[in-house]
């Protein structure tokens, strides 16, 4: 007998293979129906079937999706006719061979009908090496379908694909719900459940009938025995009338064949028990070597398990067959262990990166933002390019778009560190200049080889001015209002991690109604362009956006960011993606007001009445009170620490905001006052009267802030 080739693994020994024959009489041959014989004698093989030396399939119907598009009603009623009648032909060949030459000829028998002649001849060693031989021509094509598919639908579409028809009529897949992962042990009962079936249309389809009914009525042969083929579609899907979830019985006939991991004849003791209990007792099983179960044993443990099925008019299993079958359950096990591993390590990745990225971005007074990310491949998940938005003092922002060198899980969790530190320093207020120093020392500190490009930028809307440092990033680019886009010219500078360099920050104009573009250099840069042509490229299509917009207004922030990434084509995606946007709106300076207080006891008097005389110029004289009494407490706070001039504002936007500023670095904390106590109730106050409310420190102190909301404004949320 022909050996079959094993997989890595390979599949466990299968009691009693060593055998060629069928115990069933009159089967004893290939597992090749005669109706495909005949088929292939009228039609023209495909690649894949001429290679492996097997007919052409018959049109088949799965769960999900036709199985014999392309072919017209008519092919299918004319093959299905002669697959009938050939069918009809062999049996009573072989019928009459065995009556002729005694009851020991019929396993010997083969019917010859490639020839369309019908006689029956005898099998010889020739026909049988040449069956073994398609056996193993099957199977390599059968693996190596099995083994395209990379997710779990696909390996298991492959296995229900590559054995209906050729090598089955009917193919029914359980894998355990949940499937396991890795080396995690399940809880609880084991369950099946019914991933997805196939099987051969029935006859009556290809005729123009149509199966009616759930019962079992009309699905029978002559002889009596139970034909699925006819019986009818149930289902939304058309799925078989099978169970679709069966739990393990611990001890039972099912866990008793998983366990032994060896495919096994429906027609076995075990398997007869077994059956029922996974399909359900209503599922209808062919007798004698017409099924085989099938366990999906994994590296670890059985996922799963398969039926193959054949109905009375094709050749029943041999026992050569449990070979084939256990060569498909061990490679589509061990495909769906990879999917499993693959799509965990996916799920990971992606959750890294997404924790890794802002998961909105703030709305700061007199600006506006959005934002894009997209990875270099949808295979490659996660990656080194960040971008993030942090709000700062005197309602300024400080935006920041990095990439860390590489695509891996240590580009973002290197990624994620920077940007932890980033945020750290930008609230301690430090210039850019000073934040990208001290990220290059970090950079140092995680490794000598962990490099990254930065750029940080601080927008003040009261002033309308940013200032940009830069660490070997690509240059950012401004839309004006009018239309016009210019690249900014900063100084490049050195990348993060490379240590001894110093790093210089310009501040230059932003005016109202302009949009500033960061991005990484995955958007400009690829194999099919250098970084300035894509740069140059990215400040065309800008213009040209806003020059379709109307040159009055800007364009919508979300449709611009869409609008850039159109200008990727094929072969554009060999890197990141990160894409931040801000428009300035800024703060008009007649809504701003400013003020020096010497730290002296008649300040929080003087601040009292700035902040009237702020509020009658402004129409808010129902804040007068709140604001007064707020003003008063946080100005004493502050005068009674500092050394140095207290400074006051007040900012007009959708709400209005006060910050108090002082030298002192220690920061404000609320508790609660004893009956007792003099003091301790000023924050008390501030926390009940006010919006919102905090504290922030500087490198040269702190601020102290919080917000009133305008008359005729809704109340947060």
């Amino acid at each position: 007998m022909t050996e079959y080739p094993t997989s890595q693994e390979g599949s466990q020994p299968v009691d009693g293979a060593s055998g060629g024959r069928s115990e069933e009489p009159g089967h004893g041959m290939a597992p090749v129906p005669a109706a495909e014989a005949v088929r292939t004698h009228a039609q023209v093989p495909g690649p894949e079937e001429s290679a492996a030396g097997l007919p052409r399939p018959r049109a088949s119907a799965s769960a999900s999706g036709p199985g014999a598009a392309g072919e017209s009603a008519a092919a299918r009623t004319r093959e299905a006719d002669a697959a009938r009648a050939a069918a009809a032909a062999a049996r009573q060949d072989v019928g009459s061979a065995g009556s002729a030459s005694g009851p020991g000829a019929g396993p010997g028998i083969g019917v010859n009908t490639a020839s369309g002649t019908g006689s029956a001849s005898v099998t010889g060693p020739e026909t049988i090496a040449r069956r073994e031989g398609d056996r193993l021509r099957f199977v390599g094509a059968a693996t190596r379908r099995i083994a395209r598919g990379i997710d779990l639908d696909e390996i298991v579409l492959g296995l229900c694909r590559a054995t209906v028809p050729t090598f089955s009529d009917a193919i029914l897949v359980y894998l355990r719900d949940p499937l396991p992962v890795g080396d995690e042990r399940p809880v609880g009962p084991v369950v099946l459940r019914l991933r997805r079936t196939d099987r051969l249309r029935p006859i009556d389809e290809f005729t123009g009938g149509a199966a009616s009914g759930s019962g079992t009525g009309g699905a029978t042969t002559s002889d009596g025995e139970l034909d699925f083929s006819q019986l009818a579609l149930v289902g939304p899907q058309g799925d078989l009338p099978a169970a679709e979830l069966c739990e393990i019985r611990p001890g039972g006939a099912l866990a008793e064949v998983l366990r032994g991991v060896r495919p096994v004849f429906g027609s076995s003791a075990a398997a007869r028990a077994a059956l029922p209990e996974l399909l359900g007792a209503d599922h209808p099983v062919p007798r004698g070597q017409r099924a085989i179960l099938a366990p999906l044993r994994g590296r670890r443990r059985v996922i799963g398990a398969a039926v193959f099925l054949r109905t009375p008019e094709r050749p029943a299993f041999e026992t050569n067959d449990l070979l084939v079958a256990a060569q498909l359950a061990t490679h589509t096990a061990l495909g769906i262990d990879k999917a499993v591993l693959y799509g965990r390590e996916a799920y990971i990745a992606d959750e890294l990166q997404r924790t890794m990225l802002p998961d909105s971005l703030p709305q700061p007074t007199g600006v506006r933002l959005a934002s894009r990310y997209l990875p270099a491949a949808e295979t490659a998940r996660v990656g080194g390019d960040w971008y993030d938005a942090i709000p700062l003092p005197g309602s300024r922002v400080a935006l920041v778009v990095g990439d860390v060198m590489g695509h891996s899980m240590t580009s973002a969790a290197i990624m994620g560190q920077l940007r932890t530190t980033a945020q750290t320093l930008a609230q301690l207020d430090l210039p850019p200049a000073e934040v990208l120093h001290h990220l290059d020392e970090q950079a140092q500190r995680l490794g000598s080889d962990r490099m990254a490009t930065c750029l940080y930028a601080v927008y003040d809307p009261v002033s309308h001015r940013i200032t940009i440092a830069n660490a070997g990033h690509p240059p950012p680019v401004l839309l004006h209002l009018g239309g016009r886009a210019e690249v900014l010219r900063v100084p490049p500078g050195a990348p993060i991690g490379v240590g001894g360099v110093d790093f210089e920050a310009v501040e230059l104009d932003a005016p109202a109604g302009a949009t500033l573009v960061l991005y990484t250099d995955g958007l400009v840069e690829s194999r099919l362009r250098d970084v300035w042509t894509g740069i140059e490229q990215l400040r065309e299509r800008l213009a040209t956006t806003a020059q379709l917009t109307g040159l009055d207004h800007p364009p919508p922030l979300e449709a611009l960011c869409d609008d850039i990434l159109d200008m990727l084509g094929p072969g554009d995606r060999d890197d990141d993606i990160a894409l931040l946007a801000a428009r300035f709106d800024g703060i008009a300076p007649s809504d701003v007001a400013y003020w020096f207080l010497d730290p002296e006891e008649t300040a929080p008097g003087r601040a009292r009445r700035f902040a009237r005389r702020a509020l009658t110029r402004w129409g808010l004289e129902e804040l007068e009170d709140s604001l007064e009494l707020l003003v008063s407490e946080v100005v004493t706070n502050a005068v009674r620490y500092a050394e140095r001039p207290v400074t006051l504002r007040l900012l007009k936007t959708d709400v209005l905001r006060c910050e108090v500023g002082d030298d002192s670095p220690q920061l404000p904390r609320q508790r609660r006052a004893r009956d007792t106590d003099e003091g301790g109730r000023g924050l008390f106050l501030v926390n009940r009267m006010a919006r919102r409310w905090g504290a922030t420190r500087l490198s040269s102190g702190k601020v102290v802030w919080f917000e009133l909301a305008l008359p005729g404004s809704p109340e947060p949320r």
